[in-house]
């Protein structure tokens, strides 16, 4: 089979599929898998597919932007990321939770339970779960309304954020790459945000459900070294041994 024509073919499966991994794409193909992965290097520098860790997703398999369209995806995987997230806070802390679908399942646990702690958010969904919790200090940070996030970025939010130390701190991502050890976002003004946060933090936690490891966004905020603990929906031995691999524990 030509270069071109396996190229092609890849494309076309990988579009079918919405994803496959490497040793699928080898075998499919008869090559061998560092023949795939060249192959999927230069699709995905082409903008025909995305390479992510272990494999490829088709472009219109990329991450969804808005956090409406993702509030109700996956919700099961999130729900028990939020109660594992839920587990690590301890009275009297002051934690922080970002603009994270998760983070708001998270936020609804704290509003339920009898953990006295002080919290602040960027994301308004975020703020009205913990509002309805007399025994919580709630506090906004402040700043430009990000629609697309339904939370608060920029210049104002970051200044807020630099005057105030958290003992944890819970923070999403659009996507993490495993091979590189980079955590992405979409949005340049949101990953400022995590970066300030992640150096004001005692504690931190990326929590994200599993398929937020083969996804990527176009900004990155963090290595996974950066984070003491990946929190995640149930992690593959792989997926265990990756992380531990990038210097961070994996609950």
């Amino acid at each position: 089979m030509f270069h071109k024509e396996r190229h092609d073919q890849i494309v076309h499966y990988v579009q079918e599929r919405g994803r496959a991994s490497v040793s699928e794409l080898a075998e499919r193909f008869d090559v061998t898998e560092d023949c795939i992965r060249k192959d999927l290097k230069q699709l995905d520098g082409q903008g025909s597919l995305e390479r992510v860790y272990g494999g490829a997703i088709s472009v219109s398999a990329a991450p969804e932007r808005s956090v409406y369209k993702r509030m109700n995806v996956n919700t099961a995987e999130k729900a028990a990321i939020a109660q594992k997230a839920y587990e690590q806070i301890r009275e009297g802390e002051t934690i922080f939770l970002d603009i994270s679908t998760t983070n708001v399942i998270l936020a609804g646990l704290l509003a339920k339970g009898q953990k006295r702690c002080i919290v602040m958010s960027n994301m308004i969904d975020v703020l009205n779960e913990l509002a309805t919790n007399p025994a919580l200090t709630v506090i906004c940070t402040g700043g430009n309304v990000n629609l697309e996030a339904n939370g608060y970025v920029g210049a104002l939010t970051v200044s807020t954020l630099e005057r105030v130390r958290f003992d944890r701190a819970f923070l999403g991502a659009v996507g993490v790459d495993l091979e590189s050890g980079e955590v992405t976002t979409f949005d340049v003004d949101d990953g400022l945000v995590k970066e300030c946060v992640i150096g004001n933090s005692r504690k931190r936690y990326l929590v994200v459900d599993a398929h937020k490891l083969r996804s990527r966004g176009n900004y990155q905020f963090a290595q996974l070294a950066d984070f003491d603990a990946v929190i995640t929906d149930s992690p593959s031995a792989a997926t265990r041994k990756a992380l531990k691999a990038r210097g961070t524990e994996c609950l």
